[in-house]
């Protein structure tokens, strides 16, 4: 039947009890072996005096039959208190055993308990009170620690009626009729019954003519919270007044008064502490008070006022979160209360207050023996402090300005959190579900001998008996048929590591320590603050600003709750941004597009750097914000940074294929096409905006996603030329020139190209150019579709004879070509070529052809040299645009691309025939060949190289500012300013980008001068 020690449990079925297991006492051996721990449950009914009533009940009432053994079988602690007070099985009969008694009934009960009248403004206990003996069990079969007689004493008299209700209340808990909550509930209330006795008692301990004071109670702790433990101190703070203080002012009375109630509660501590002959009630600590055990144990409101205005710590206000009046003076109590609330709710803005919380944590974890703390269940990691301490800290930090979250017990508590969005509903419902299990397995471990214990046992034995009875309650797996110390292993180590995971994500979330730091009414974000904050950090249209901010936490919804928690944060980064307004408006077209999705706010409040990053590139870059506004779920790269790292161009080109033969239809193909370069574009500007990319990287990034857009924009063409007229009979090529074949494409940069191609064996020229020439118009129609997407425009302008020249050559062709008209120029631009799409054979018999011109066997002559000068000096003086500073021309002007470029050009013609490291597209990569072949002084090229990164990085600066090109260094303060903050430089700090560049320009302009016209 499950019994482990079947010979003894025969004696005692047989013997002492003289049950008949196959006749009228069947049911009752059924239960007791399905009792938590059925040997525990056979002895306790056997130490329990005859009663032939409780027999019957027992073998006619299932209800006390069920009630009865699941409380021998899981505490031996209330089977001793049965075996003492054997009538009080009573309880556990009729229609009252599943009753919850309220906090009123409770405490009448134990003051009549200890004689005591319930009506009396002060209760007093008079002596001899404590009501009949008990019966006594026969001769060698009393439970160790069992009294003969009942002392009829008060203090005595306590303990017995307190463990009448624990027995009742033990009852509904390991059969399921109570909820966690419940039993957490009525333990507090009945603690607080014992604290209003024991305080009769204390009363009736005084001498006679002692001062009257007046003594207040407040519970901290789990007794605070209705949340206590079966076996738990007890964690309250005195505070007393003299008789004719006024309640809500809390003036300092006389010196009597207080020390009548020092007394009073030194008293009630030891009524409810000191061991007796029916054991002891429950340790009451007072150390939560000021000063801990070094201060006086009782204080007046207005010196408990003082201390925590002044010396109080950070952990003492999260202490004061639970503090509840329940016994004495509850009006004085209610004082105390109402009065240091308001200080709990402000505490979070203390210096350090997040940091000051989380560290205690973290010291409380470092102090557990390195063999207990992975079995502890209350300060282990993964256990229940790690919850208490997450939802507290969530609590103290939103609850400023959130009055939903002012509860004090940690289920209700974290209801609050999630309602709020603070919390995300499935995260708050595992620690919910942790939190029970947890508790609940720490009731069943200390209801076993009524001890303070919080340690999972290794017992084997223990562990079964301690899953039998959890399967019992209303937080257990009724059912289950596996092992049950299995079982609670199992749950254990499921909830401990979710709650871990959780504690680490809720507890250290930097969000708390932000929202902390904000002044208090900036927290608020209530109309008149946020006009207020908004105009003292700089917007330009307040009241646009609070426009948009209204509509995004209007209501009482999930998405406006938290961003009402989000935005005082986020004002403060939009304005260290260069554009606040627009970044502001911004957010709220990507949280209108978003408002529905559970991930995005979720993903704001769990991950500050989200917040943070999204503030930034949206107040910060135009370009940025309209691909994001096209493509809203791209939020989410802002989580890490691996998400803002360029892909490989393979990986790039292989996505952008499929994405071809997943559709059938050519608009539909380079639609998504065009959404996978959006969203890489995006990707590379915000890598970009948070510091994360040189211009090497960036230019290289854009120009994989220009490359990998135009291999699946040409598989597309070639595809529609085929259905339209047939095979092709041609191979085509798309080479890359100019910034795109050099690997240094810009966010402006359009796409320079030369299309060429090859026929197929057999196939005629004139039907194969015809063909290929479709497809390069298929090609670049299909790119030139209207779309709201940054441009990709193929400028085919390089090709020979220009735009004159024919759109699609063959090899042969380019070949006769360059041999017989080509000039210096057309080999220049060769130098930048580079196969970028289609077929790769075709590319590589271009690139070789192309080496024969760009480097010329011992270099291009004097001729040659002297024509691009004279090319450099035209360019210089005709295309400088109308009005514009030369010095300011990012391209154009004296120092810059176009200087360093020419530079790098005109020596790899001269040179790259003998220095292989010169035959490179790009140009960086040139001029550090050039110097290390000694063509180039190092600290010459070092100028030209900082003068050409500074200008393509602020060309690149200019089109994420303003959404669009442009090649000119900005006039206008605020978009030199803008310009400024993306690349880096302070606020304020505008003219150094000015003087940066026109320094550096400078020095690169004197460089190119002597290495290109000497």
């Amino acid at each position: 039947m499950g019994f482990a020690a079947p010979d003894q449990a025969e004696q005692l079925v047989v013997t002492e009890l003289g049950l008949a297991a196959d006749g009228a006492d069947r049911d009752l051996l059924a239960a007791l072996a399905a009792a938590p721990d059925p040997d525990l449950a056979l002895a306790a009914l056997a130490w329990m005096p005859r009663d032939q009533e409780l027999m019957t009940a027992l073998r006619e009432d299932a209800g006390v039959r069920a009630r009865l053994t699941s409380v021998l079988g899981a505490s031996a602690a209330l089977g001793s208190h049965l075996a003492r007070h054997p009538d009080h099985w009573r309880v556990l009969a009729g229609p009252g055993a599943e009753r919850s008694p309220g906090p009123a009934e409770l405490r009448a009960s134990l003051l009549t308990a200890v004689g005591a009248d319930p009506g009396d403004v002060e209760p007093t206990a008079s002596a001899g009170s404590g009501g009949r003996p008990p019966h006594t069990p026969p001769a060698g079969r009393r439970p160790a620690g069992a009294g003969p007689d009942q002392p009829e004493d008060p203090v005595s008299a306590l303990r017995a009626g307190y463990r009448r209700w624990l027995l009742q209340l033990a009852a509904r808990d390991l059969t399921g009729a109570a909820t966690f909550e419940e039993v957490g509930a009525e333990l507090a209330d009945l603690a607080a019954a014992a604290l209003d006795a024991a305080l009769a008692i204390a009363r009736s301990q005084l001498p006679a003519g002692a001062a009257p004071a007046r003594l207040a109670v407040i519970a901290m702790g789990k007794c605070g919270a209705r949340e206590l433990n079966y076996a738990s101190d007890v964690d309250v703070i005195f505070v007393a007044a003299p008789p004719e203080e006024g309640v809500a002012t809390g003036e300092t009375g006389g010196g009597a008064a207080l020390r009548i109630a020092t007394q009073l509660a030194a008293a009630a501590i030891r009524a409810c502490s000191q061991s007796t002959a029916e054991g002891s009630l429950f340790p009451v600590d007072p150390n939560l008070r000021p000063e801990g055990r070094n201060g006086p144990l009782v204080r007046t409101l207005a010196s408990h006022l003082a201390y925590y205005q002044r010396w109080a710590k950070t952990w003492e206000f999260q202490a004061l979160l639970k503090a509840r009046p329940v016994a004495g003076d509850l009006a004085l109590g209610r004082a105390y209360t109402e009065a240091l609330q308001p200080m709990v709710w402000q505490a979070a803005q203390r210096d350090n207050f997040v940091a000051d919380v989380q560290a205690m944590r973290r010291r409380v974890v470092g102090a557990l023996p390195a063999g207990e703390a992975g079995r502890q269940l209350k300060l282990g990691p993964g256990g229940l402090r790690d919850i208490e301490f997450a939802v507290q800290l969530l609590q103290l930090v939103h609850g400023r300005t959130d009055e939903s979250l002012r509860v004090s017990a940690t289920l209700p508590a974290l209801a609050a959190l999630a309602a709020g969005g603070y919390v995300g509903r499935e995260d708050a419902g595992r620690l919910a579900a942790a939190y029970r299990f947890l508790r609940a397995v720490e009731h069943l471990l200390q209801l076993r001998n009524l001890r303070r214990t919080h340690t999972l046992p290794e017992d084997p034995a223990a562990l079964r008996w301690l899953g039998r009875a959890l399967r019992g309650s209303a937080t257990g797996s009724a059912g289950r048929r596996d092992d049950p110390a299995e079982d609670v292993l199992r749950q254990w180590r499921q909830h401990a590591g979710e709650v871990r995971r959780l504690h680490e994500k809720l507890f250290y979330r930097p969000l708390l320590d932000a929202v902390a730091r904000l002044p208090g009414e900036a927290a608020r974000l209530t109309p008149e603050a946020a006009r207020a904050r908004l105009e003292a950090l700089g917007y330009a249209d307040p009241a646009g600003a609070l426009n948009h901010i209204e509509a995004l936490t209007a209501g009482v919804s999930r998405r406006a709750a938290i961003q009402r928690t989000l935005l005082p944060l986020m004002l403060g980064w939009f304005a260290a941004a260069p554009q606040p307004d627009a970044g502001l408006l911004a957010f709220r077209q990507v949280s209108d597009a978003l408002g529905n999705s559970p991930w995005y706010l979720r993903l704001l409040r769990d991950d500050l750097t989200v917040a943070q990053r999204m503030a930034r590139v949206l107040a910060a870059s135009r370009y940025a914000t309209d691909l994001l506004l096209r493509q809203p779920d791209m939020v989410a790269i802002l989580g890490g940074d691996a998400e803002t790292e360029p892909r490989p161009a393979a990986e790039l080109r292989a996505e952008a294929e499929a994405a071809v033969r997943r559709h059938d239809q050519p608009e539909d193909a380079v639609a998504a096409i065009r959404a996978l370069r959006r969203r890489e574009l995006l990707r590379t500007a915000v890598g970009d905006l948070l510091g994360r990319s040189g211009i090497e990287r960036t230019g290289e990034a854009l120009t994989s996603v220009t490359a990998a857009t135009i291999e699946a924009a040409l598989q597309v063409a070639a595809r529609s030329v085929a259905q339209a007229r047939g095979p092709l009979p041609t191979r085509v090529c798309v080479v890359a020139m100019g910034r795109f074949g050099g690997h240094e494409t810009g966010y402006g940069s359009d796409a320079d190209v030369m299309f060429v191609h090859d026929p197929l064996p057999g196939a005629q020229e004139q039907a194969a150019t015809a063909a290929a020439h479709a497809v390069a118009e298929e090609l670049r129609a299909l790119l030139a579709r209207p779309a709201p997407d940054p441009p990709l425009l193929i400028d085919p302008g390089l090709r020979p004879e220009g735009r004159q020249g024919p759109l699609v050559r063959t090899l042969a062709s380019y070949r006769a070509y360059y041999q017989r008209w080509s000039g210096p120029w057309e080999a220049q631009a060769l130098l930048r070529a580079e196969p970028a799409a289609g077929d790769t054979g075709v590319g590589e018999r271009f690139a070789a052809m192309a080496d024969d011109f760009r480097y010329p066997p011992g270099g291009i002559g004097d001729d040659s040299v002297r024509e691009i000068r004279r090319i450099k000096a035209r360019m210089e003086s005709e295309r400088m645009p109308r009005g514009v500073d030369p010095a300011s021309h990012l391209k154009l002007g004296p120092g810059g691309l176009s200087d360093v470029e020419w530079v790098v050009q005109l020596l790899q013609l001269r040179h790259a025939h003998a220095v292989p490291a010169l035959r490179t597209t790009r140009t960086l990569a040139g001029l550090a060949a050039a110097a290390g072949a000694g063509l180039a002084d190092q600290e010459d090229a070092a100028a030209l190289a900082a003068a050409w990164r500074l200008a393509a990085r602020i060309r690149d600066a200019v089109v994420l500012v303003r959404g669009r090109a442009s090649d000119v260094l900005p006039s206008r303060q605020p978009e030199l300013a803008a310009v400024a903050a993306v690349l880096g430089y302070p606020a304020g700090a505008y003219q150094d980008l000015v003087e940066d560049y026109r320094r550096a320009a400078r020095r690169a302009r004197a460089v190119m001068e002597r290495l290109f016209y000497e």
